[in-house]
């Protein structure tokens, strides 16, 4: 039996305000999969952009080189394809170029085959103003938490 892998992007979540997910494959090599196994990849800083054959690609996301590779190891930092429907691949397109939205990387899982799946978000950007609500709601929370641990 192998060990729940779910690497979580945080920071998407205060940064951008999230309005459509989509779950893709993501296309890797032998020693990618083994290191992502091993819980050794980072998605905090990647993003995701399309090429001129309209594929789509994740730029940035930072998966540890593997022990035991040896000369046939991957590079960290390497563009890798993210595996969608065309369909969906379009509207994303259409989506990112007309109103100017951003696609970011939320979670990296494995399923129970062993595949490594990425949970993609269609994202508008949040404004500074949206932030420091986002702190005070999360700072009142905290505080009401606190005073009903008191209380009981």
């Amino acid at each position: 039996m192998q060990k729940k892998i779910n690497i979580q992007n945080k920071k998407a979540r205060f940064e951008y305000e999230i309005l459509d997910r989509y779950t893709a494959g993501i296309q890797l090599t032998g020693t990618e999969i083994k290191s992502i196994r091993e819980s050794k990849a980072r998605i905090t800083e990647s993003f995701c952009e399309f090429n001129e054959q309209g594929e789509l690609f994740v730029i940035n996301m930072f998966i540890e080189e593997y022990l035991y590779g040896h000369s046939y190891n991957h590079k960290p930092k390497s563009e890798r394809k993210l595996l969608l429907n065309k369909g969906e691949l379009k509207k994303l397109q259409k989506e990112v170029q007309n109103v100017g939205l951003t696609i970011i990387p939320l979670r990296l899982f494995l399923t129970e085959k062993g595949w490594a799946k990425l949970d993609i978000a269609l994202c508008k950007g949040k404004k500074n103003y949206d932030k420091r609500e986002a702190i005070k709601d999360r700072e009142s929370k905290i505080s009401l938490d606190r005073i009903k641990k008191n209380f009981n």
